[in-house]
């Protein structure tokens, strides 16, 4: 699994910057006034609206930014509508690119998507065609410096954890989507930091990206982070160690 937690390791990097943590908070408001507007504005009774309250939180996110957004999605604030939407694609190499964004412009999405691609030797797809390559799971990330191996595989699998596979510098850890939040609370409750927590597209298989076309696929999933619209993308690449230390 090791291209999955690879590029969230670059990511988690990457979002130290204050323009990042700009748009961070962009992407964490637009999915809480999504989720009120979906689930009701009570996070004991919305789950989806919990989860990204918590993140807001963990990334420091003023609580009055968080209460606007809520009552966005509510309806209590005048506020934009935005629709839900999955975009599939290939990128280098054929690496299956799976996309979800949160727009008020489709038209204005799907063209900045396609252009985005077509300038980094991607395509975008049609709906279906990547989708069956991907699983959705709670995905974790543990660096292998924050436990003890034996330690987190007892608190993974005595808190809903699947499976828990090495990646060089990384524990990944996986779960059932509905799973997720009681895992996450036991890791830090246990005093178990991570460096990526979330209900992610895993992919069944992997292609391996070499050379020109692995630096090519790297500057694609991140011009495609930083479109406005997309709130996640995930990828099916595998790169080596050498060429994210070349990227990074």
């Amino acid at each position: 699994m090791s291209g999955h937690s690879k590029w969230h390791s670059i990511k988690h990097k990457k979002a130290a910057t204050d323009s990042k943590r700009g748009r961070i908070f962009t992407r964490l408001i637009k999915e809480m006034t999504v989720a009120a507007r979906s689930g009701g504005g009570d996070i004991d009774s919305n789950p989806r609206l919990r989860l990204v309250v918590n993140t807001a939180k963990a990334a420091n996110m003023p609580a009055e930014n968080i209460k606007r957004a809520i009552m966005r999605g509510t309806g209590e604030l005048p506020g934009v509508s935005y629709d839900e939407i999955n975009y599939e694609g290939y990128g280098p190499g054929g690496a299956a690119i799976f996309m979800r964004a949160l727009t008020d412009n489709r038209n204005r999405t799907v063209a900045e998507l396609r252009h985005i691609l077509s300038k980094n030797g991607g395509n975008l797809g049609e709906s279906g065609c990547v989708a069956w390559m991907f699983e959705r799971k709670a995905y974790i990330v543990v660096e292998k410096s924050a436990a003890g191996e034996e330690k987190l595989l007892d608190l993974v699998l005595g808190n809903g954890g699947d499976d828990m596979q090495e990646d060089g510098e990384n524990f990944e850890i996986f779960a059932a989507p509905e799973n997720f939040e009681k895992l996450k609370n036991a890791l830090e409750s246990n005093g178990v930091p991570t460096a990526a927590a979330e209900v992610s597209m895993v992919p069944q298989n992997y292609v391996k990206l070499e050379g020109k076309e692995a630096q090519t696929m790297l500057k694609l999933m991140e011009a495609l982070e930083d479109q406005e619209d997309i709130q996640n993308v995930w990828s099916n690449f595998d790169i080596d160690e050498a060429a994210l230390q070349e990227a990074s």
